[in-house]
């Protein structure tokens, strides 16, 4: 039986995130950062990872990490979507950090959990659980690799490089440092610009094989099952903040002398809303604690296919009623109503769109597909 109630730990963790995001990621905050070229505040990054030990959340005390779970580490992403905070979390903490705790990799893993770096997973943000193993990046015979991928999240300012690539043998997982010789980031314009992309470039990069064959794809499938769950938490954050932003606005924006959030109309939309919130919540909680134990089998897979299919909708719902329902400000860039419009579009596209988490859906289902 999944366990939806938020126990008193994760509370506690929700009210120390929230606390320095009030106070290092303001709105006005994340706005001035988007119009400049660094992608991340290291302030924010270095006390969310070091300070409160966020970055290692997932990762066993003896590999000095918390030795939480992913339940705890999903309370950090619904934080973190509420603030549209710009952080390598969901690159890093997620995807990179399940890689290494899937190959045993316990000398990268610790810098990650101390928060000293950071590290990418080297697939398209738009990569999803269901695909094939990637094609792009080819290893030759002495290890080296050569091969673009492109729009990578978390890429900028990575020290780790974790490259899935084909081998001699077949599908590997390699992990390259920033510095090494033929590797090169291009990056790119980004709808999300709390979330840059960029493209990785390999040739003939000195690589260290961290997964074989037999194990490789089944390390990456996961890696992106959990990003693809845990980000359905950082899509409630979203609504979250959006719902909770215009019910103010409307409380105290009047019209022929009256709230404008007194009028019927308006309080059915945000009635609606606010019940698609209510099944998103349930949803993410459900995918996290399905993650967290651990288990791969169908009722977890089903769980982030319905998680995914729900709350990446409801979050591009819920943005756009932000914008709506604020009126004139709300198409302004100085109102932040924008940024989480595009984080949630992003994050709809981000592993795996809700179309095709619903493809998935149908084949766990035994449901037909749609003539």
């Amino acid at each position: 039986m999944s366990d939806l109630l938020y126990s008193s730990v994760e509370e506690d963790l929700r009210a120390a995130v929230r606390a320095v995001l009030t106070d290092h990621c303001p709105p006005s905050a994340v706005l001035a950062r988007c119009e400049t070229p660094a992608p991340y505040d290291p302030r924010l990054w270095r006390t969310l990872a070091r300070e409160l030990g966020a970055a290692g959340l997932q990762i066993p005390e003896e590999h000095g990490g918390a030795g939480a779970g992913l339940r705890e580490t999903a309370v950090v992403l619904e934080e973190l979507g509420r603030a549209a905070a710009p952080t390598p979390y969901l690159g890093s903490a997620v995807l990179a950090t399940t890689v290494l705790l899937g190959c045993g990799a316990a000398d990268l893993l610790a810098p990650l959990a101390a928060g000293e770096q950071s590290a990418a997973l080297a697939v398209p943000l738009t990569a999803d659980p269901w695909a094939d193993f990637p094609a792009g990046v080819r290893a030759d015979a002495a290890g080296t690799l050569s091969g673009t991928v492109t729009s990578v999240p978390d890429l900028a300012g990575a020290a780790t490089v974790l490259v899935p690539a084909l081998g001699q043998d077949g599908p590997a997982l390699y992990a390259v440092e920033s510095t090494a010789a033929g590797l090169a980031r291009t990056p790119r314009t980004s709808l999300d610009l709390t979330r840059p992309l960029a493209d990785l470039t390999l040739h003939g990069a000195p690589a260290r094989r961290l997964a074989g064959p037999d194990t490789a794809p089944g390390i990456l499938r996961r890696a992106l099952l959990t990003g693809a769950g845990l980000l359905a938490s950082e899509q409630l954050g979203v609504a979250e903040w959006c719902l909770a932003t215009t019910v103010d606005h409307l409380k105290q924006r009047h019209q022929f002398g009256r709230p404008v959030g007194s009028f019927q109309a308006v309080k059915h939309r945000l009635a609606d809303l606010w019940l698609d919130i209510a099944g998103a919540r349930a949803a993410a909680r459900n995918a996290a604690d399905a993650l967290a134990s651990g288990d791969d089998g169908p009722e977890t897979v089903l769980a982030v296919a319905v998680a995914q299919a729900y709350c990446g909708d409801t979050a591009v719902r819920a943005a756009e009623e932000c914008v709506q329902l604020h009126g004139g400000i709300g198409m302004t860039w100085e109102h932040p109503a924008h940024l989480y419009l595009k984080r949630a579009k992003a994050d709809q596209l981000a592993l795996g769109t809700p179309g095709r988490h619903r493809a998935a859906l149908a084949g766990l289902a035994d449901l037909p597909a749609p003539a």
